[in-house]
């Protein structure tokens, strides 16, 4: 490939994303089938969708990993061998699980637009909230399809009522389906009173219909709300809808788009993919709506060697390389996979490019543009394409490679902390070795998933962000990297803070034969103040702030040599790790360094990291320590003759009942509950409801654990 196969504009990064069960996959799968990229679909039920490529996935009939992929669409209205009419489509379909937020973060970090999908049925549900605020937080432009429209009990209306009430007053319909449920027949679509069905092999020919007498009525009303939301981004197209001009359909579309691009409205399409309906003129929205690399600004970044120098790269093939490592894959046959989003220039196999963390070159082996799990080899990649890369030595998720005469870092994709741990152990000998590497690979796969190991005891501890992501890690050893191991019961990540301000001064002072040590420091502690990214940002440089420790550096005149104050940095950061009050990871302190004293030949880097470890431990206890542990939001929808037995048993978890809300014949418990309190629940829920009760959690925040249980947690973990 020498040159490009679609120039930039007609590129789109999407990705497509929902709730568990929304039939995000099955949308991909046609839209794969459409584009010509499998000849056949796939079916999740079967346990063969093409982009489920997983084992677990196929067996669980969910997403875990987000997968890539590239394709190629021409408009329905256009020539289909009319090259010029060509679109390129850059495709992740992401988990909808809330265990695996991760891999969605990941992907809405370098997706220029979305997809989400609704069930039909059920409407907006709690991972479609949280993925919706993902989405609003990287600012990803996104167009809606309400699905499942074929199924019993589905309702348009309903669905597109339960986006404006949860997730934002700015959604428009775009199109009416003709028929719900069994009789569901096509959509009309709103902009150009068409209406389209879809016939023959899996919904291949669309037919172009007349709007059905019934719904003409209704079509005119909600074209006309449709109209008035469009014009008001563009004052004279406005002007002259007020003074009673026919807008061309076209128009409408321009001014549509432009508002779309930036976020101030979300156009929703309907349809049934299991039914083949409605998924081609889905892609045709995301030919119109949504943006090509060129319709969003610069990607912004900092130089490595000064973070304050601002620097930005435009999405252009002549601009100088950046690009970010958005998620690692080990593969059997040919190791690590880095896939890239390429922000501007151009990525060659075989050239080196600069880690912008490390500091170090890397050798671009070979570069290929992923499908699933099969990959096509190409020489070159170009600004605003997504590929991976076989053979980067040090690369970690988020990292930025960049030409290494005009070096960028561009901002790291944040992750959240696991929140349940579980103790892992080798089964045998052989499988000892195995293991640690096995989890050094998984847990560089996975920014979520954690790996350390008891200084005291050596056991190995794993942690994540839920039971079902730590259960598919375990079995992932087993199936993929052929260990065998065992397990403990999963336990809560609890974690200490301190409650007030205190100081100390620690002077350590060691005399052997020869040479002596000294390190002599005085630091306060205090809670730290919660800033926004913009406040962290215009702190003085002598303060370091990652949100949840900050660090002071207030040492005036010398009386500690600068060349120290990283030791006593990484010494309260060890302190911290550990844990003070039961050896849980110490959040949310700030330590200010304010004096100290060194001796020209005693002090040593050891001696102020040990000095100020110490003098951590001794402020944060007289600061007074207290226990942290992670909250839950839960979610439960249970038939209503069961409400009064699942509150109460909410209740009794510490669990504190938010909301109530009616669907169809059930209600839905919004609640907090810690989730010590909530291992194994699903089950609970079950029994108690005769099955018939289901729901959804995710981590919301860390509270104080109450006196009587914080002094029971301690006296577990020490025995004290």
């Amino acid at each position: 490939m020498s040159g490009r196969d679609c120039p930039l504009e007609r590129v789109r990064n999407i990705g497509i994303c929902a709730h568990i069960d929304a039939g995000k996959t099955t949308t991909t799968e046609r839209v794969l089938f459409y584009t010509g990229v499998s000849h056949k679909i796939g079916e999740v039920h079967e346990g063969e969708a093409t982009m489920d490529w997983m084992e677990q996935e196929q067996e669980k009939g969910i997403t875990i990993t987000s997968a890539a992929t590239t394709c190629f669409w021409t408009p329905t209205d256009k020539d289909k061998n009319d090259e010029e009419s060509k679109y390129r489509f850059n495709i992740i379909d992401t988990p909808g699980h809330v265990d695996f937020t991760a891999e969605v973060e990941r992907s809405l970090k370098v997706l220029d637009g979305g997809v989400v999908v609704f069930d039909g049925v059920a409407g907006v549900e709690p991972q479609s909230e949280t993925v919706w605020r993902q989405a609003d937080k990287y600012n990803v432009p996104r167009i809606i399809f309400i699905n499942k429209l074929d199924r019993t009990g589905a309702n348009f209306k309903n669905s597109f009522q339960s986006i404006l009430d949860k997730l934002n007053k700015d959604a428009v319909k775009m199109q009416l389906p003709i028929g719900e449920e069994e009789e569901h027949e096509g959509v009309v679509d709103l902009l150009t009173r068409k209406g389209y069905k879809f016939n023959g092999d899996m919904g291949i020919e669309i037919e172009v219909c007349d709007v059905p007498e019934n719904m003409k009525a209704e079509v005119e009303k909600e074209r006309e709300i449709l109209v008035e939301r469009i014009v008001e981004f563009d004052d004279d197209i406005a002007e002259k809808y007020l003074n009673g001009e026919d807008l061309s359909v076209e128009t409408l579309k321009k001014v549509l788009r432009e508002g779309v691009i930036k976020s101030k409205i979300f156009p929703v399409f309907t349809g049934s993919a299991l039914k083949n309906k409605g998924v081609q003129i889905l892609l045709d929205a995301v030919v119109d709506y949504l943006p090509s690399p060129k319709d969003i600004p610069p990607i912004k970044g900092t130089d490595p060697d000064d973070e304050d120098i601002e620097l930005e790269r435009k999405p252009s093939d002549d601009e100088s390389f950046s690009a970010m490592v958005f998620k690692l894959q080990t593969d059997p046959f040919v190791g690590q996979l880095s896939y890239c989003r390429v922000y501007s220039g151009i990525l060659e196999a075989g050239t080196y490019v600069l880690n912008a963390r490390t500091g170090s070159k890397e050798r671009i082996g070979r570069v290929v543009l992923p499908h699933a799990n099969e990959r096509k080899e190409v020489k070159k990649v170009f600004s605003g394409e997504i590929c991976a890369v076989i053979g980067l030595k040090d690369a970690k998720t988020s990292d930025t490679l960049c030409d290494e005469k005009n070096p960028i870092e561009l901002a790291k994709i944040i992750f959240p902390e696991p929140v349940i741990e579980l103790r892992i152990e080798p089964k045998t000998k052989a499988d000892q070795e195995k293991l640690g590497i096995s989890l050094h690979k998984l847990s560089n796969e996975d920014p979520t998933f954690k790996v350390t190991t008891d200084q005291e005891t050596e056991e190995t501890k794993i942690a994540g962000m839920g039971e079902l992501h730590l259960e598919i890690i375990v079995d992932r050893l087993k199936r993929e990297f052929g260990v065998q191991a065992n397990v403990g019961t999963p336990q809560v990540a609890y974690r200490e803070t301190i409650k007030g301000s205190s100081e100390a001064e620690v002077k350590y002072i060691k005399q052997t034969g020869g040479r002596g040590q000294y390190g002599h420091v005085k630091i306060k502690v205090a809670p730290i103040k919660k800033l926004t990214e913009e406040e962290r940002k215009a702190l003085p440089k002598n303060i370091k702030n990652n949100g949840s420790f900050e660090f002071i550096n207030n040492i005036k005149g010398g009386v500690i040599p600068q060349e120290y104050i990283p030791a006593c940095e990484k010494g309260i950061i060890d302190a911290m790790q550990r844990g003070v009050y039961a050896s849980y990871p110490m959040v949310d302190v700030s330590v200010d360094l304010y004096d100290g004293s060194y001796h020209d030949v005693d002090s040593s880097e050891i001696a102020f990291k040990i000095a100020s470890s110490q003098a951590f431990q001794e402020a944060t206890k007289k600061a007074g320590i207290i226990l942290l542990e992670p909250v839950m939001k839960i979610e439960v929808t249970v038939p209503e003759e069961f409400v009064g037995d699942v509150s109460g048993d909410i209740s009794s978890r510490r669990g504190h009942i938010e909301k109530m809300e009616d669907i169809s014949k059930a209600k839905v418990l919004k609640a907090l509950v810690p989730l010590s309190e909530i291992f194994g629940y699903t089950t609970a829920l079950r029994s108690m409801t005769s099955g018939r009760g289901s729901n959804t959690m995710e981590f919301s925040h860390y509270s104080e654990v109450p006196t009587n249980i914080a002094e029971e947690v301690v006296k577990n973990r020490t025995g004290k």
